[in-house]
């Protein structure tokens, strides 16, 4: 969270699979109620209703728009920060964020979806908070995860941003985004999850749990037999080599590009790829795109390009 003039610049990174914030990450998940759930640690409670935060899984929608779930997100999301600086009341900005080529075409809408409120009241994690929304501003994903330091990248390079839903290439030459060598695809972390899934009841006649191939995309392992986790590193890897296909149908080179990925599929090229060391630099921070949104929002406050 950044500050001007009063106002608290709070930067969101909506993803499918997570929701972070510049120092916060949970997981993109909402349930609602009419009453009170037993377990009520990650609740929100907003206009009447019950919400846990972090159940279940968002399914990908081309819209962030579409229906609530973003918005409640949030909300919790802008209290998790404020929590941190002790605050239940402020004035907030935010800093957010669309796949690359989405942006031009969605972000007034989305804009307009994240300020339809000027004074909003809710209630998480049994704290009380009122903030008032006085503006926003949306930027591209990808770029925001290097955005801090992209002045300084020298020749040509690739950001891969790989999330959960989405994957979003962009150019840099020389520091300078390129605005007609940018892409987005609908393939994202959760479409490796899902040919896993399938190709283990393939296999096995068994199910297993999302829990499980997470665990094994994001650390290469997992306390399991043998045969199963060869099925599910199998899978992985083709997803992997599927990722670097795409990416030279967009262009990259690894021998004249520097290669910068970002995301949670960071983990997977890192367990199941073998890439050149010298030529791809990998962005781990996983809060990394909402603390870029948090700085641009802060450079075009300080420039009087937004209010």
């Amino acid at each position: 969270m950044k500050e001007m003039n009063g106002i608290k610049i709070i930067g969101v990174d909506n993803g499918y699979g997570n929701t972070k914030t510049a120092n916060h990450c949970f997981r993109t998940g909402i349930l609602s109620y009419d009453a009170e759930p037993l377990f009520t640690r990650e609740m929100l409670v907003y206009e009447g209703r019950y919400y846990l935060i972090g159940e279940g899984h968002k399914e990908f929608v081309g819209e962030k728009t579409r229906d609530d779930e973003f918005y409640l997100l949030t909300l919790a999301a802008i209290a998790t920060e404020l929590h941190d600086a002790a605050l239940t009341e402020a004035d907030v900005f935010i800093a957010a964020g669309l796949p690359l080529t989405w942006t031009a075409g969605q972000k007034e809408k989305f804009r307009a979806y994240l300020t339809r409120n000027g004074e909003v009241s809710f209630t998480f994690r049994k704290t009380d908070y009122h903030i008032r929304i006085v503006g926003a501003a949306v930027y591209p994903q990808g770029y925001a995860a290097i955005a801090e330091s992209a002045a300084a990248l020298e020749g040509m390079n690739m950001v891969a941003d790989i999330g959960n839903g989405t994957m979003n290439v962009l150019y840099v030459n020389d520091g300078v985004p390129l605005s007609a060598k940018m892409f987005t695809e609908k393939f994202g972390t959760y479409q490796c999850t899902l040919a896993v899934r399938e190709a283990f009841l393939r296999q096995t006649q068994r199910e297993i749990s999302d829990a499980i191939i997470e665990k094994v995309l994001i650390t290469g392992t997992a306390n399991i037999a043998a045969s199963d986790l060869k099925i599910i590193r199998s899978v992985a890897a083709e997803y992997v080599k599927d990722i670097f296909r795409r990416l030279r149908e967009h262009g990259y080179d690894e021998n004249t590009m520097m290669l910068y990925i970002a995301g949670g599929g960071g983990c997977l090229v890192k367990n199941f790829y073998k890439f050149n060391a010298d030529r791809v630099i990998f962005v781990d921070d996983i809060c990394a795109a909402a603390k870029g949104y948090e700085y641009l929002a802060e450079i075009q406050m300080k420039a009087g390009q937004i209010r």
